[in-house]
């Protein structure tokens, strides 16, 4: 049977201590005086300095950032999913879902205003733009607009694409197909 996301997650804390040496509490620990701010940074610092595998580094620098250390903020994606706009998250964990299938090298990256979707670069982003509406900008440079895959305008200069989901049923194959192609370009 099929794990959920957070099932995976907790292996993978559990198992951390076998296939890195310290626990979460102890990366966590060592990454307390880090002059690295960015989630990057760390998953890079973190294979090249100790030899972590990407997965591994990728889950601890999300945990290390998951708080803003200075103000005690929660967690950035629980922050963007909240108060008016928390009928939106079962799209953006829909969308996690999904995208998490594509290969064990995917970094979520949480912003304060949006969730980064790398691999050696940014291949999408997931905002959560109004109470009503989760927006999906994707790189796919070389691809015509459409109806649905609209060219990313204002809406942020780092994708080439849009995508507006208004409900979970909006994740379906065609948009899961065009972040794939963004994923195996990246």
């Amino acid at each position: 049977m099929a794990k959920s996301p957070e099932e995976m997650a907790q292996s993978m804390i559990d198992n951390l201590p076998e296939k890195t040496g310290k626990s979460l509490a102890q990366w966590l620990k060592a990454l307390a005086g880090t002059t690295q701010t960015r989630h990057g940074e760390i998953v890079k610092h973190l294979k090249s300095e100790h030899g972590v595998t990407h997965g591994y580094a990728n889950l601890i620098a999300h945990h290390h950032l998951a708080k803003d250390k200075t103000t005690g903020d929660e967690d950035p994606v629980a922050a963007q999913y909240g108060g008016a706009k928390a009928g939106l998250r079962p799209i953006y964990d829909a969308l996690i879902k999904a995208i998490e299938k594509f290969g064990p090298d995917v970094e979520i990256a949480p912003k304060k205003a949006y969730v980064s979707l790398r691999r050696k670069k940014q291949f999408a982003l997931i905002q959560a733009s109004t109470k009503d509406r989760v927006d999906v900008g994707i790189n796919l440079k070389g691809t015509p607009p459409g109806p649905r895959l609209e060219a990313s305008g204002s809406f942020n200069a780092m994708v080439s694409h849009r995508v507006r989901l208004s409900r979970k049923g909006d994740v379906d194959a065609e948009l899961k197909a065009w972040l794939k192609e963004a994923y195996d370009a990246s």
